[in-house]
């Protein structure tokens, strides 16, 4: 049997994420290719979409949504996503198991959910977002009145997780604000139906984030028991449990990996039980903090070498890397071009300076 060591793992994975070359599709079908950008930041997934899509646009990109295209949605995981609206009629009947277990597990609403009728929060909720959309302290005030012995906030999550609504614009439209508020995925947009199943998912997440293991499958989507799902489909295995779709590309692990910076929920990183083909000690170590923030990685040689953030102040952003692993001159002057390019992505009207800060 085949092996794939880290690196063989890692410049498929890139290539099929198009991060080894930047794709000329539209972003919607990248998006889709993706199986969605996980989005529980209103702004920082654009990122996703510009390091992926050669020329991508804030605007191109933030019309998906208020055209309704495309919405943000709980899914994989139980977290927002970025997907299309096809893709979201479709994923959510599969993911539901997730979100029900994120709901009635849950240590913040899980105590207050677990003696309801479900069923009648959820018409209730249906009802009362019919009328229009509401935030989730609106709408579980509104539930209040029906249940009034019972705790807004839990009530409000039980519909987010049972019921399939969407985040509404302005919520997530770049550089526009505007408070968490859902409305019905069904009366949102207007999707066709399409057919979907667990195994066309396990292809999916194959073609975008393979070759990979069912214990990686099942991080990414946060189902269980998907091992008989992958013994039905025709899939080319390794050593070590790794799967994969026949005629996927496995490039040459000594291919070139170009610097590529990376958004902080980037689903690149959080998609595979072992992410050891992408994330280094050192990242893991120094960038990752308890109770700090998300660091926002940047891949240096298809890793996690440093991390970036963007400082402004009066006219001027300077990106600043944070370097855990030592860099060559020829990954300063990629990692600048690369960062210079960000920066007029993030901040077009300002001035532009790339920093570069060791950390011992």
């Amino acid at each position: 049997m085949s092996v794939l060591d880290h690196r063989a793992l890692n410049r498929a994975t890139l290539a099929r994420q198009f991060l080894l070359r930047r794709t000329g599709l539209p972003p919607l079908e990248v998006t889709e290719h993706l199986v969605g950008l996980q989005a529980q930041t209103p702004h920082t997934w654009y990122v996703g979409l510009w390091a992926r899509v050669a020329g991508c646009r804030p605007a191109d990109v933030a019309d998906l949504l208020t055209s309704r295209q495309a919405v943000r949605m709980a899914l994989m995981r139980s977290t927002i996503h970025f997907v299309s609206a096809a893709d979201a009629v479709a994923l959510r009947p599969l993911v539901q198991p997730a979100l029900d277990r994120d709901l009635f597990r849950n240590s913040t609403h899980g105590r207050w959910t677990r003696e309801l009728d479900t069923d009648a929060v959820v018409a209730a909720g249906r009802e009362i977002l019919a009328e229009r959309p509401r935030t989730p302290a609106e709408l579980g005030e509104a539930l209040l009145e029906r249940w009034p012995d019972n705790d807004p906030a839990a009530l409000a999550y039980m519909v987010r997780n049972l019921l399939p609504v969407v985040q509404i614009p302005p919520r997530g439209v770049w550089k526009r604000s505007g408070r968490t508020t859902h409305a019905p995925l069904d009366e949102w947009v207007d999707a066709p139906a399409r057919t979907a199943s667990l195994e066309t998912l396990v292809l999916r997440y194959l073609a975008a984030y393979g070759p990979a293991t069912v214990q990686d499958i099942q991080m990414w989507c946060g189902l269980t028991k998907l091992s008989e799902i992958a013994e039905r489909l025709r899939l080319v295995e390794f050593a070590g449990g790794y799967l994969d779709l026949p005629d996927a590309p496995r490039p040459d692990p000594d291919t070139p990996a170009p610097v590529r910076f990376l958004y902080d929920f980037d689903n690149l990183l959080l998609s595979h039980k072992d992410r050891s083909r992408f994330v280094t000690d050192e990242f893991r170590t120094k960038a990752v903090t308890p109770h700090g923030p998300v660091p926002h990685p940047v891949l240096v040689d298809g890793v996690t070498a440093a991390a970036w953030t963007v400082e402004k102040n009066h006219g001027e952003a300077t990106l600043v890397v944070r370097t855990f692993l030592p860099l060559s001159a020829a990954d300063r002057d990629a990692a600048t071009a690369e960062g210079l390019d960000l920066l007029a992505f993030l901040e077009p009207d300002a001035a532009h300076c790339v920093r570069f800060d060791a950390v011992p």
